[in-house]
């Protein structure tokens, strides 16, 4: 997978009845990074995620994916939603090989593919044979983003595809996502309300407010691994954690920045 780059160029989103979702927003995603969209229900992250997968089309301005706008969906641009939306009268290696045949893959590399797919988001084989109903959340989200990553996309666009998720199945699906970014540089856009999530998982960090406007925008300085049961002892993390909170108020005001080293 070559990693490829988002550009949203003063677009707005109105929807009927003129309720305005995005406010002529403007947003850079350089190729290979982990973007986090954060900020809290119906700020519009969910309806950004959508321009960028193209299956929104902004009232004015555009997006861009490599410099060309997008009109679309498109297979370069896997997209992982907040449920899985699996087949359920398919198996896993069901779903994956509907993946599979819409990238064109030729029938007699699928089963090699499925294989690698499945080990790349850490399945055993014999999942393969399961129906969706048959698996716990976390392993029906594995196999969402096998299948998006089946078309080999060059940005993986993630709808809060952890937030249904216990606690510790949640943490498990982001060490995955950090991994996959980790071994692929694929670049990642993921949607999230969650401020320890962002922290956790993103290289640069967005947050939109509401009226569908971006607050504050900041790259994420903690070092990498960032292992779950110890990145609150990271130095910086707690003076990031209280920037995103006071940016996520609905009247946030200037930021003032404490002096001092603080852990």
């Amino acid at each position: 997978m070559t990693a490829a780059g988002i550009t949203a160029a003063g677009i707005s989103v109105e929807y009927p009845g003129g309720k305005t979702v995005l406010d002529r927003l403007d947003l850079t995603v350089p190729a290979g990074s982990f973007h986090a969209l954060l900020g809290p229900s119906g700020c519009g992250k969910s309806t950004l995620l959508n321009c960028m997968a193209g299956f929104v089309r902004p009232s004015t301005g555009h997006v861009s994916f490599n410099g060309a706008r997008i009109t679309g969906p498109s297979r370069e641009r896997g997209v992982v939603f907040q449920r899985d939306v699996l087949f359920p009268w398919a198996t896993v290696s069901g779903n994956i090989r509907f993946a599979l045949r819409a990238a064109k893959v030729p029938r007699a590399q699928r089963r090699d593919r499925i294989a690698e797919l499945l080990d790349a988001v850490e399945l055993p084989a014999e999942v393969a044979t399961k129906l969706p109903h048959e698996l716990s959340g976390g392993m029906r989200q594995r196999v969402g983003i096998a299948r998006a990553l089946a078309n080999s996309p060059q940005v993986l666009l993630m709808d809060e595809p952890f937030g249904a998720l216990d606690a510790l199945t949640r943490m498990q699906m982001q060490d995955l996502a950090i991994n996959l970014w980790e071994k692929t540089s694929t670049t990642i856009v993921f949607v999230t309300h969650d401020v320890d999530e962002a922290i956790r998982i993103a290289s640069s960090i967005v947050i939109m407010g509401s009226g569908g406007t971006i607050v504050d925008q900041l790259d994420n300085p903690l070092p990498r691994p960032r292992p779950a049961d110890r990145v609150a002892e990271f130095s910086g993390y707690a003076q990031l954690r209280r920037r995103l909170h006071a940016r996520l108020r609905p009247d946030p005001g200037p930021i003032t920045e404490p002096t001092g080293d603080h852990t």
